[in-house]
């Protein structure tokens, strides 16, 4: 008998009596050529053409997909510029996303650039602009009382990973209403590219609920709610009918959180991560992301983490999320609580986070606020400044998350660069134009002793006759992998220790797969990292005992790797068939 494999509104995959794997779709003719999910466009065989009722609705020669690509590739060829190669890759995803993917995985580290970080920046900014197709799920101000009909509309039923944004810090952009829906989908992109998550897995979601953009509120043209931010028990209100929807449509989503303002940022994830399983890509991707690449720094040096000195400046999501990550790297290599707080301190816009100057209210700050006795003989005033604090605290790894372009001073790195050899210096603010230093500059203030990573990429760069790779802290080394992993072991909680799992994992990658000085891997090995962090985020879950997933728990590594491989999606065009009551369409 034939079994079915997987089930949306619009078709199955089934496997024949000789296990082969085919689709049997519901709907045909015209409307078929209409789903990204199932239009092959001209690789459709004449078989299927017929079978399916849209013999004529395509050029008549078939391709291969091979052929698809080339001559895809050839038209993305003749764009100008990184905002038009944008439009023309996610259109090409509305329209067909099997060769989407198939033409994003030959070209990860040309496109992903344009795909995310940076261009998303610049699509955020211009979503309303260049709105063409609807993706994803809008969930407004409009549907608080019926959330669970709209969630009805999505013609997916098993979908296992949601972005969900409410735009209010994206990148370092800030406030950019509805357009946040751009990084939700790009996010999620990287889950099926980089995780292989399947395409019907996937469910982007923009929750609206107002901006307080005057430029948007005052733009006929904006395509969001055009009232200011829902907030207080309004806002939580929302929220809590989102989730309360989700986890009935979907019991067995995860949610990342994406892109919501420090405080919103780590109220919502401790107010809902025991409900459905969540984790916020801001806080604890990021925080993942730049321990890893620490900890590969630190080994350039000869050294542990727990040598360093750590300087994060940003106390917003990011860089909150990041010093809690460090925080929890050196406990887990063997420092006490006091040791820690003599080796990691956070800089705001007003100087370092010390007592005194109302920064306990913020319950999620007060693990590294620094007691007033620490910084008395510093000679620095009420509240050291940066340059302050890596002089007189012996900075010797500095990061920023602050969205402050050219923060990172020739003062204060030559301050860093006086305390060792070889100063750790990851400028990790999004998009480049918010970058806090760029690293010719830091070599050259370094006299080429740096170690540097950015959040955008860089082109190698070359001082004193010698070439020097820029790592790239890019998040999308950590959360496809880690999403994956929760899925895969049906994770009821995403703990602590599977994103410290996931950092060390990377930083493993890296020493072993990244090639010399390597900070972080290549681009294009994105996908073996994340099949590696899904393999070791799943174990991990077995040993918490959150894993729900009884067919992993007794698993070898070898066949729990073989387990993960097996569910990963590629892009491919498998055969079609009709399903017993479908009609090919001949007319709207």
């Amino acid at each position: 008998m034939p079994q079915t494999e997987n089930l949306t509104s619009y078709y199955d995959i089934k496997q024949d009596e000789d296990g082969g794997r085919y689709v049997e779709v519901h709907v045909t003719g015209f409307p078929l050529l209409q789903i990204p999910l199932l239009n092959k466009s001209t690789g459709f065989s004449r078989e299927e053409r017929r079978e399916l009722g849209i013999e004529g609705l395509v050029p008549p020669h078939t391709n291969t997909l091979e052929e698809q690509k080339a001559r895809t590739y050839r038209a993305y060829g003749r764009l100008t510029s990184d905002l038009e190669r944008h439009e023309f890759l996610r259109a090409l995803q509305d329209r067909n996303e099997v060769l989407f993917y198939a033409l994003f995985l030959d070209h990860l580290e040309e496109m992903l650039p344009v795909l995310y970080t940076p261009t998303v920046g610049e699509a955020v900014k211009n979503f309303s602009g260049i709105y063409r197709y609807p993706r994803g799920l809008a969930v407004s101000t409009d549907d608080i009382d019926h959330v669970s009909e709209v969630l009805d509309n999505v013609p997916l039923n098993d979908v296992r990973m949601i972005v969900a944004t409410d735009s209010s810090a994206i990148l370092g952009l800030g406030d950019q209403g509805f357009g946040g829906m751009a990084i939700s989908i790009g996010k999620l992109s990287l889950y099926v590219a980089g995780g292989g998550l399947g395409l019907d897995k996937t469910l982007p979601v923009e929750l609206d609920v107002g901006t307080d953009r005057e430029d948007l509120l005052a733009d006929p043209l904006y395509l969001g709610q055009h009232h200011r931010r829902l907030t207080g028990r309004e806002y939580d209100e929302f929220l809590d009918h989102f989730v309360e929807a989700v986890a009935e449509r979907y019991p067995q989503a995860i949610i990342q959180w994406e892109d919501f303002s420090r405080a919103t940022a780590f109220r919502v994830l401790e107010r809902f991560r025991r409900v459905i399983p969540s984790f916020n890509d801001d806080i604890q991707g990021t925080g993942a992301m730049a321990v890893a690449g620490l900890i590969s720094a630190a080994r350039q040096k000869g050294e542990r983490l727990a040598d360093q000195v750590f300087v994060v400046a940003g106390n917003g999501a990011g860089g909150i999320g990041v010093a809690g990550m460090i925080r929890q790297g050196l406990l887990r290599e063997g420092l006490s609580e006091q040791e820690v707080q003599q080796r990691l301190f956070v800089i705001t816009k007003e100087g370092l986070l010390v007592e005194g100057h109302g920064y306990e209210a913020d319950e999620f700050q007060r693990p590294f606020i620094q007691p007033r006795e620490a910084v008395a003989d510093w000679g620095a005033g009420e509240q050291p400044s940066l340059l302050d604090t890596v002089r007189c605290a012996g900075a010797t790894a500095l990061l920023g998350l602050t969205g402050a372009a050219g923060l990172f001073s020739e003062d204060v790195i030559r301050a860093m660069h006086r305390n060792t050899a070889r100063p750790i210096v990851f400028p990790l603010s999004n998009p480049t134009s918010h970058i806090e230093a760029h690293p010719a500059d830091l070599l050259a203030w370094t006299d080429g002793g740096a170690i540097i990573a950015t959040g955008s990429p860089f082109s190698p760069v070359t001082y004193g006759g010698r070439e020097y790779r820029v790592g790239q802290g890019n998040n999308a080394f950590i959360f496809p992998g880690l999403g994956f992993g929760a899925v895969m072991s049906r994770a009821r909680e995403i703990t602590g220790g599977m994103v410290m799992e996931a950092a060390q994992t990377l930083a493993d990658f890296t020493a072993a797969q990244g090639g010399p000085g390597a900070i972080f891997p290549h681009i294009e090995q994105l996908r073996e990292v994340s099949q590696q962090v899904a393999v070791r985020v799943a174990r991990q879950a077995v040993r918490e005992g959150v894993s729900a997933e009884r067919r992993i728990r007794n698993l070898t590594d070898a066949e729990l790797t073989e387990f993960i491989q097996r569910h990963q999606w590629t892009p491919e065009y498998l055969p079609y068939r009709c399903a017993p009551d479908a009609r090919p369409a001949r007319g709207l």
